[in-house]
């Protein structure tokens, strides 16, 4: 069998579109915003429209973490669909800027959630709407099994009671897609997503954070207090099925999630070993390709070394959104992603810094902005140790109270 790691010819141009709006639209503006925290950049607003009619017009099979939706459909042959697509498109705007990305309207992870696990009605209804998502609450960081977040059915209404903390747009957002439990006796089972439009009475966003990266995202803390949401804006099944011992349609959310969040990684740390070519290039080290790296000097062998280390990384992102798009099982996959993209970005980043001494710490490039927005790729949507547990329970065939 003939494997092709070249990207799908189909793809191509999407991917060189997503290039060229980074490099056009993206960087220019990414130290301003950067240095305006909580400022929403109203430039993304031109973009965003485009996005909408590329996608309307059908001339883009997922540009965004919008357009990302598991196929289970049977397909003959191989099938290069919406999340091989998005995560390509994502990495090469990500080489632009990872807050910008994440800023863009009706792009958020909360969209997402709402195309993964969504009904036919509820993917009609709630179209065209910015959805955030919120899981992260205080005392409650990595274990989401562990959701205080209450939602009782009053009626034909559910209550929401709880707090949720680091919530991307939480304050631009028109929706929040928040977890929740139905019945906290029964574990993570009882654990559902609900999308919560604002305005709600009930909800309330209190407080924007000030972070180490990704400062033009604004992200919030946002509490719930008798929020009364419809019924019908539960994702998935309303029934607990404690024999299947998940967390039913919510958890099935970061299967497509964490290659997206791998993908920003890939590009973040893509855009650093680029700029770190150019400037050690201008300071005389020349990178071979051709020779072996122990025979260059130390700063070219490091720069191969994390070039061998991205490319793996970016082939794991791939992989992971390819079994999505060919209705497979990816969990173990698109775990394995996110832990070795957000490890490598991180890595990569610091050591570009690094490898350019003053010039790859001091604001006159790049660099460090992307060293400080590339750590929180390896904590948000699972951090690096939580994504470890999970390939090692999925590995080992054991459950979360087998291994913990």
């Amino acid at each position: 069998m003939t494997i092709n790691l070249d990207d799908p010819k189909k793809l191509v141009q999407l991917r060189d579109q997503a290039h060229q709006v980074a490099m056009n639209m993206l960087r220019p503006i990414s130290r301003k915003y950067d240095a305006a925290e909580h400022a929403y950049p109203k430039e993304l607003d031109l973009l965003a429209a485009m996005i909408d009619g590329v996608a309307e017009s059908g001339a883009s099979s997922g540009a965004g973490a919008a357009g990302v939706k598991r196929d289970d459909e049977e397909h003959p042959g191989v099938r290069n669909g919406t999340n091989l697509a998005s995560v390509m498109s994502i990495a090469e705007m990500c080489w632009g800027d990872v807050g910008l990305l994440l800023s863009l309207p009706r792009q958020g992870l909360g969209n997402s959630a709402i195309a993964s696990v969504a009904d036919a009605e509820q993917q009609e209804r709630f179209a065209g709407v910015w959805a955030s998502m919120a899981i992260t609450e205080p005392g409650t960081g990595s274990d989401s099994a562990n959701i205080r977040t209450t939602a009782r059915l009053d009626g034909d209404e559910y209550v929401i009671n709880g707090e949720k903390i680091y919530v991307t747009s939480g304050e631009r957002c028109d929706a929040v897609v928040v977890w929740a439990t139905l019945d906290r006796s029964l574990g993570r089972a009882a654990i559902k997503s609900f999308v919560v439009l604002k305005g709600t009475p009930g909800m309330e966003v209190e407080r924007l954070e000030h972070k180490l990266g990704i400062r033009s995202s604004d992200t919030a803390a946002i509490r719930f207090v008798d929020c009364r949401v419809p019924m019908e804006n539960l994702l998935g099944s309303p029934e607990i099925d404690t024999s299947s011992g998940g967390f039913a349609g919510a958890m099935a959310t970061f299967d497509n999630t964490r290659p997206l969040v791998a993908a920003m990684a890939i590009g973040c740390a893509r855009a650093s070993l680029d700029l770190a070519r150019d400037l050690l290039e201008q300071a005389g080290v020349t990178i071979d390709y051709e020779r072996p790296a122990h025979v260059q000097s130390a700063a070219a062998a490091t720069y191969l070394r994390m070039e061998a280390d991205w490319e793996s990384a970016r082939l794991l992102m791939l992989q992971a959104a390819w079994l999505a798009d060919n209705g497979k099982p990816n969990s173990l996959e698109a775990s394995m992603a996110k832990a070795k993209a957000g490890r490598v970005g991180s890595d990569i980043t610091l050591s570009c810094v690094e490898l350019c001494g003053s010039v790859g710490y001091g604001e006159g490039e790049l660099l460090e902005k992307w060293a400080r927005d590339s750590k929180i790729l390896d904590i948000f949507e699972g951090t690096q140790q939580i994504q470890q547990l999970i390939v090692a329970r999925r590995v080992l065939g054991l459950t979360s109270a087998e291994l913990k």
